[in-house]
């Protein structure tokens, strides 16, 4: 069976390059790796986890937001329940990623934003 090119697995088949390219790396066989797809998905790790803290971050403010402003008491017990749930994962982000708190601080304002344009347009 012809091995299929690197780059054509990752186009093809993600998950399974994914597989093989940590075999690769565990036992050190640096010359097959798909060495560009591999920067690429290792450089996009740290986006995810900036855009996971940005889309709690506006949850939090938005249901706060509607919790401090909108007049509807049968809703309170889920908007607090997210507020506690969403503050709960952002300290696990901060903690797991402590590089995080300086782009927390950076995104709080952006945030807020947010959550009241999000409000504003529902």
């Amino acid at each position: 069976m012809e091995k299929a090119p690197v780059t054509t697995l990752y186009n093809q088949d993600f998950v399974l390059w994914v597989e093989n390219t940590i075999q690769q790396l565990k036992e050190r066989n640096v010359n097959d790796i798909d060495w560009n797809n591999l920067i690429e998905e290792v450089s996009s790790l740290g986006g995810r986890e900036r855009r996971e803290l940005e889309n709690r971050l506006t949850t939090l403010f938005e249901h706060a937001l509607k919790r401090c402003y909108v007049p509807l008491p049968d809703y309170y017990r889920g908007w607090e329940n997210t507020i506690k749930r969403t503050q709960k994962d952002i300290k696990k982000l901060l903690r797991d990623s402590p590089s995080l708190q300086n782009y927390f601080l950076e995104i709080f304002s952006e945030c807020y934003l947010d959550g009241v344009d999000n409000l504003i347009n529902e």
